[in-house]
């Protein structure tokens, strides 16, 4: 399942949260608190394929600028997050999590308007959902992304994304 930025469906109730301003994002500012949370137990069980040797990989490729992470914040607090790797214009989306009502949501969105600006042409959200699909995300078959990879991921790292922003 992938998203291009450009189909991207920001709901009513997603739209006000927005505007709400209960969140603020970061990019890039604590990569280790988010991919935590991601790896954090969730409701379906205590499992979780974030290990300790996938963390610190992650991390690894986040300090060599190919890892970014949105946090969603809530009075300071991290209240949700995703992160992913981003190899020339695809940004292949790793995990998300949310504390927060929307928090996920909100990061999500964020992510979508970060990769309008750096020209990012497609997110690869991997596992198909409803819930994604009504975010505008859509299902391609497996020669059609491959063609995609093939077209737009090419680059190297591209560097913090928190250096850009600040």
């Amino acid at each position: 399942m992938v998203l291009f930025p450009d189909e991207f469906k920001c709901s009513r109730s997603l739209g006000k949260t927005l505007r709400s301003g209960l969140y603020a994002t970061r990019l890039d500012h604590d990569f280790g608190a988010v991919i935590r949370g991601c790896a954090a137990p969730r409701r379906s069980g205590p499992d979780t394929w974030l290990n300790p040797d996938m963390i610190a990989s992650y991390e690894r490729l986040h300090r060599l600028g190919y890892g970014h992470c949105i946090e969603t914040r809530q009075a300071g607090r991290l209240a949700g997050g995703l992160y992913g790797i981003q190899l020339g214009q695809v940004f292949f989306g790793e995990s998300m999590f949310s504390i927060g009502r929307d928090a996920s949501k909100v990061a999500l969105a964020r992510l979508v308007e970060e990769c309008r600006t750096r020209d990012i042409k497609l997110i690869d959200c991997q596992v198909a959902s409803a819930h994604l699909a009504s975010l505008g995300a859509r299902e391609l078959s497996r020669s059609r992304f491959a063609a995609l990879l093939q077209q737009y991921a090419r680059r190297g790292p591209t560097g913090s994304w928190a250096a850009a922003t600040a």
